[in-house]
């Protein structure tokens, strides 16, 4: 059996070729995915719909965003133009997450090649983050009786604000978010657990924080696992603030998958962010989190 993957063409989105979100990544990733042999064939979404969005989000914005009706404001703190593309997009990528949350309750483990848009909260998007798919597919989960407590492992180079923000009255969802101390969001929100990291840290500092948090998590009892494999925090990113190698990525990735698959935790793993100078290392070091989990296939 191979790892069950979530993709769809929709996931590219007409924001312009000038855009410094490099859009294009999400169809070359899928290509990589099918060239290195990690998939022969992906699991198709349907876009998400309203009344799965609204546990996440309110029901204002959600209808700001179908109808593309949100205020310049809005529209500027998101970062993208609202156009149909970026609508559908949106509700595509989000849909993906909620698909691959089901199909790692059937399988252990899944994957999408999207995903991971944390900065969204109940009543905005923010930092190229619309809807925040993986808050809608824990709502999701937990309101189908499919999971009762969520970890939201969130190891973007940027903190987590909107998983913070949605569930921060939410026991059945715990937050972590390890990411650098000085970037975006400039405001922080409140994580269950945040650890903020130095600018320029590297490797044998990052790997040994994310292992001494792991034995800490390791002391609760979650069911469920989404993991926001952000790969800004690569030392060649240009909107990261730290030094982590290629390699560095790979053992994170490793240590993450492995120590929750191991104890047969349903495990779903998502993009996040990832902005390398380097286009083509970009889609390599995406497919590291894929490649990784497809080994526990």
């Amino acid at each position: 059996m191979e790892l069950p993957v979530v993709n769809h063409e929709d996931y590219f989105a007409k924001i312009g070729d000038d855009h410094k979100f490099p859009i294009n990544k999400f169809s070359e990733i899928a290509n990589y995915l099918i060239k290195k042999n990690v998939v022969k064939k992906f699991h198709k979404p349907y876009p998400c719909s309203s009344e799965t969005l609204k546990f996440a989000h309110s029901e204002k914005y959600i209808g700001d965003i179908t109808n593309k009706t949100l205020d310049k404001d809005g529209v500027k703190k998101i970062g993208f133009p609202l156009v149909d593309s970026v609508v559908k997009r949106s509700l595509v990528a989000t849909g993906g997450t909620v698909l691959a949350s089901k199909l790692a309750i059937n399988y252990g483990i899944s994957c999408n090649t999207a995903g991971g848009s944390h900065h969204a909260n109940y009543n905005g998007g923010a930092g190229y983050c619309v809807f925040n798919d993986v808050a809608v597919a824990a709502h999701y989960l937990l309101n189908r009786g499919l999971a009762n407590k969520i970890l939201i492992v969130d190891l973007d180079v940027h903190q987590g604000n909107g998983n913070s923000d949605i569930f921060k009255e939410n026991r059945n969802v715990f937050t972590f978010s390890m990411h650098s101390k000085t970037n975006y969001p400039a405001k922080k929100s409140i994580s269950d657990l945040d650890v903020e990291l130095e600018d320029n840290t590297e490797d044998d500092t990052y790997i040994k924080t994310l292992k001494h948090y792991l034995v800490e998590l390791n002391q609760e009892n979650f069911d469920f696992v989404f993991y926001i494999a952000g790969v800004d925090i690569h030392f060649n990113d240009r909107l990261g603030k730290l030094k982590i190698s290629d390699q560095g990525v790979k053992l994170r990735d490793e240590l993450v998958i492995e120590n929750f698959y191991s104890k047969r935790i349903p495990f779903c793993g998502v993009l996040g962010g990832g902005y390398n100078k380097d286009f083509e290392k970009l889609v390599e070091l995406h497919s590291i989190l894929h490649q990784t989990c497809a080994k526990y296939i």
